[in-house]
C-alpha cells in the first residue's frame, strides 16, 4: 500500500465518523506514512479542503521539526506590565483577587483605568530583539515563536482588521514582524501563536462591578465606554467595545458578595470555554481574518492555537486548511506545523498535539510538542526576587523526557514590559548554553530509541499538572540515538554506578564496545545479563550524557 493510500484509509474512516482506524495499516503503518514526503499529493497540485478527511491525508510532520527539537517562545505583550504574572486583564477585574488589589493600588480603579489603560505603557523601551534571539540561540533553541495576540485582544502585529495593535498602540511597532526578522537573521524556523478565540469569555468580568466596598455596584470600564468617548483620549477613534468584545455575559446587578461574584464568573463565562460568542458570528469571522493575515504577512513556520482541537469547530478547520495550502504555495508542500491541544486520536494526523505544562508517560508515534515557562506565562516579578523560576537543569531534565518520547520541548521565558529579561534568566539561558555546547548531538537530529528509558519515577501524563511534580532520581535515564550511536541521559547525576536494564544481555541483543561520557572521557562500563552498568565521573554538571557505540542500536 503506497502512502497516499494508507492516508486514504484514515480518511475514509474519518468520513465514517471512526476515531481509530480497526481494520487496514496499523497505527504505525499511517505514522511512517504521515512521515514521508506528500510528492504524490503535491504533483497532482491538490488542494487541501476545509475538513477533517483532507487535512489528515495531505499532512506530514515536517522533518525540520522532528530534528529542531526545542524552540523558545516570546509569550509577550502588555500584560507584562504590572509584572504580575498570568491573566492579569482578567483578574484586575475580579474585586478581592490579589491583581485587581495590586492594580487599584497602583493603577486605579478599572471604572477609571481598565486594560486598554496599560497599552499604551507597554512601550518595549529596553527590548533588543537581536541581541536577545542570539542568547536564545546559544541557549539551543532551534525555532523561536512569538506571541501574536493573547486573551488581552491586542494584536502584536501590523493588523488590518483589528485597530487594537502594536503598531498604533504602546510599542507602535510591529513585533511579529520585528521577531521574524532576527529570527530567520539568526537561521531558526519562526512561529507565531494566536490566543485569540477565548478573549470574548476571558474579557467579561470587565463588565462587571464591585460587590462590595464604597464603589459598589459602579460598572467597569468596559460596560459604559463607547468610541465616541474616545475624543480626546488617547485613545481616540478606537472603539473600546471591539477590544473587550461585547456583553455576551455579563454579571446582573445585584450580587452583593465576592464570594457570589466569583461564583457567577465560574458558572457564566468560565476559566475556558472552546464555543463562540453567543449570536455573534462577527468575532468569529474577525478571527479568520486575523488569523489568515497573520499567516499570510509573516510565513510562519508554526503556528501554536491554544484551543482544545481547532478553534470554533469548521472555521478552525477553515484556518488549518489555508495554512497547509499556502505553504504548499510557498514550499511545494506542507512543510510547517500547526498546534493544538487535548486532540482525538484521529486528529493527531492532521495537526501536532501540543501538551501544555505537562508529561507523558509513555513513548509517542507521532511528533508532539510540550511547552512549558521558567516562570509564569506574563513575567511575574516575584520569580525574581524569591528565586522560583525552572533551573537550567529543570529545563534539561524536561527536554530530555520530552525528547526521548518523541516529541519537542517549546520554552517560554518572560520579558519585562519594557521587553528586557533579569539577571536571572540570563543565567538560566547561560547555564543551557553551557550544556548544549557539550551535549548538543544526543538532543538535536536524534530520535526516539525502541524505549524512552527507566527509573523509579513515574510521570503523570496530562496538561497543567507540572506543580505536582516532585523531582528526578538518580536512576532514572532516558535515551535517543542519533548517526548510529545511542545517548543515555541521567536526569540525575548518579552519585555511584547505574545499572540500566534495558541495556541488559538478557533484553537485547546488541552489544556496547565503548562508553564515553561528553565532554569527558571513557566511562566504566560492564554488561550483563541484567543489565548495562555504567559508572559516571563524580562532577558539578546536571544531566550528565553517556554516548554508546557498539552494534545494535538502530
Amino acid at each position: 500500500m503506497n502512502d497516499l493510500s494508507e492516508r486514504t484509509v484514515r480518511a475514509g474512516a474519518l468520513e465514517a465518523g471512526e476515531d481509530e482506524v480497526t481494520e487496514g495499516p496499523s497505527r504505525r503503518t499511517v505514522i511512517a506514512a504521515a512521515l514521508a514526503a506528500p510528492a504524490l499529493i503535491a504533483a497532482r497540485g491538490e488542494r487541501v479542503q476545509p475538513n477533517w478527511p483532507s487535512l489528515v491525508q495531505h499532512y506530514r510532520y515536517p522533518e525540520w521539526f522532528r530534528d529542531a527539537k526545542f524552540g523558545i517562545w516570546s509569550h509577550w505583550g502588555p500584560q507584562a506590565v504590572p509584572e504580575q504574572g498570568d491573566w492579569y486583564g482578567r483578574f484586575l477585574y475580579m474585586q478581592g483577587h490579589p491583581m485587581a488589589d495590586f492594580h487599584r493600588k497602583t493603577y486605579g480603579h478599572p471604572a477609571e483605568f481598565g486594560m486598554k489603560d496599560l497599552f499604551p505603557r507597554w512601550t518595549a523601551a529596553a527590548w533588543e530583539p537581536e541581541a536577545l534571539m542570539q542568547r536564545f540561540v546559544r541557549a539551543g533553541a532551534k525555532y523561536f515563536v512569538s506571541l501574536a495576540c493573547h486573551h488581552d485582544n491586542l494584536d502584536c502585529f501590523d493588523s488590518s482588521h483589528h485597530a487594537w495593535n502594536a503598531t498604533a498602540i504602546g510599542p507602535k511597532r510591529d513585533v511579529v514582524g520585528i521577531w521574524e526578522r532576527a529570527a530567520r537573521r539568526a537561521g531558526l524556523r519562526f512561529g507565531v501563536s494566536n490566543h485569540i478565540s477565548h478573549a470574548w469569555h476571558w474579557y467579561q468580568p470587565a463588565y462587571g462591578y464591585d460587590p462590595v466596598g464604597p464603589r459598589k455596584g459602579e460598572r467597569y470600564d468596559a460596560y459604559r465606554l463607547t468610541k465616541a468617548d474616545g475624543r480626546g483620549q488617547w485613545w481616540e477613534g478606537l472603539d473600546p467595545q471591539e477590544l473587550y468584545t461585547g456583553r455576551h455575559m455579563v454579571a446582573p446587578d445585584g450580587i452583593d458578595s465576592i464570594v457570589a461574584m466569583n461564583a457567577w464568573h465560574d458558572q457564566h463565562d468560565g476559566q475556558w470555554i472552546e464555543t463562540p460568542p453567543p449570536h455573534d458570528r462577527r468575532f468569529v469571522r474577525q478571527w479568520l481574518l486575523r488569523q489568515q493575515e497573520l499567516i499570510e504577512k509573516y510565513r510562519p513556520d508554526l503556528c501554536y492555537f491554544d484551543n482544545y482541537e481547532l478553534p470554533f469547530g469548521q472555521t478552525g478547520i477553515e484556518a488549518a486548511a489555508h495554512y497547509y495550502n499556502r505553504s504548499i504555495a510557498w514550499h511545494g508542500n506542507i512543510d510547517v506545523v500547526l498546534t493544538a491541544k487535548q486532540l482525538k486520536p484521529y486528529a493527531r494526523f492532521g495537526v501536532v498535539q501540543d501538551v501544555e505544562r505537562g508529561f507523558s508517560d509513555r513513548l509517542w508515534d507521532e511528533p508532539w510538542q510540550t511547552d512549558t515557562c521558567i516562570g509564569d506565562w506574563f513575567y511575574n516579578r516575584s520569580r525574581f526576587t524569591d528565586k522560583s523560576y525552572k533551573s537550567a537543569e529543570d529545563v534539561v531534565q524536561r527536554l530530555a523526557d520530552v525528547v526521548s518520547k518523541n516529541g519537542n520541548l517549546l520554552l517560554s521565558v518572560p520579558q519585562r514590559g519594557d521587553g528586557s529579561i533579569d539577571a536571572e534568566e540570563e543565567r538560566i539561558l547561560d547555564d543551557l548554553a553551557g550544556w548544549m555546547a557539550v551535549n548538543d548531538e544526543a538532543i538535536f537530529g536524534s530520535r526516539p530509541w525502541r524505549v524512552y528509558g527507566e527509573g523509579p519515577t513515574q510521570l503523570s501524563a496530562g496538561m497543567q499538572n507540572e506543580g505536582a511534580f516532585k523531582g528526578f532520581d538518580e536512576r532514572d535515564v532516558r535515551f535517543t540515538v542519533n548517526k548510529g550511536a545511542l545517548y543515555v541521559l541521567f536526569l540525575k547525576r548518579p552519585t555511584r554506578p547505574v545499572t540500566i536494564a534495558a541495556l541488559g544481555r538478557g533484553r537485547w541483543n546488541g552489544r556496547v564496545a565503548r562508553a564515553t561520557l561528553l565532554g569527558g572521557g571513557p566511562v566504566t562500563m560492564a554488561q550483563r545479563a541484567d543489565g548495562l552498568a555504567l559508572t559516571v565521573p563524580r562532577g558539578d554538571g546536571f544531566v550528565p550524557v553517556v554516548k554508546l557505540e557498539g552494534v545494535g542500536f538502530v
